[in-house]
């Protein structure tokens, strides 16, 4: 996990495992003896594995697809929530496979939905704090998740079937992330923004 103070340009990176409860009550404690406060909350851990059959998934990595995809977000945020000040912010990564889930991708698309699922409902209960909620759902991204979980005839052919023929880079995604955490967005909770070249389906 990363600490991030912007004005400053501070980042402090903090090891730890956040499928546990208790490393994300600390993880926010800490945030908040080392800056003072807590504006914003990215929920952007994941995991998947690809699979051809639903009898191949292990349940051991069923398990652990949901505990770092979707306990890990409900335990940060609610670690969080209490601590965020009116203006505060807190988004989830969700995905495409939310809406549009692959057959390979069972657990992962799974968890996906959950999170949409959850970004309404804290959407809800966070704004009696003021705090906005939201969520970017994006379509195939490059990023190390890729290559190091997915059959190399997948990999070449990653983000192909996009209207710019390829997957977004982490860049592209960030100036959502900027925007739904700014200013300019403060009238904007409990929504879900698609960034999935071509391919959102909601």
């Amino acid at each position: 996990m990363r600490l991030v103070e912007a004005a400053g340009r501070k980042a402090v990176a903090v090891p730890g495992d956040i499928r546990r409860k208790i490393f994300c009550q600390q993880l926010v404690e800490q945030t908040l003896r080392t800056f003072g406060r807590l504006n914003v909350l990215v929920n952007n851990a994941a995991f998947q594995r690809t699979h051809e059959k639903l009898e191949d998934i292990p349940e051991d990595e069923f398990d652990a697809t949901f505990r770092t995809n979707v306990y890990a977000t409900f335990f940060l945020t609610q670690a969080a929530l209490p601590k965020m000040k009116p203006g505060g912010v807190v988004l989830n990564t969700c995905s495409i496979e939310a809406y549009q889930p692959a057959e390979s991708l069972v657990a992962y698309a799974a968890t996906k939905s959950a999170l949409v699922s959850l970004t309404k409902s804290f959407a809800k209960l966070a704004m009696k704090s003021g705090v906005r909620v939201n969520g970017v759902a994006p379509g195939p991204v490059w990023t190390p998740l890729i290559p190091a979980t997915m059959p190399a005839e997948q990999v070449e052919t990653f983000g192909s079937n996009t209207a710019f023929g390829r997957p977004a880079m982490p860049v592209e995604q960030a100036a959502i992330f900027v925007f739904l955490a700014s200013d300019d967005a403060s009238c904007v909770t409990g929504e879900l923004y698609g960034a999935t070249g071509g391919k959102t389906p909601f």
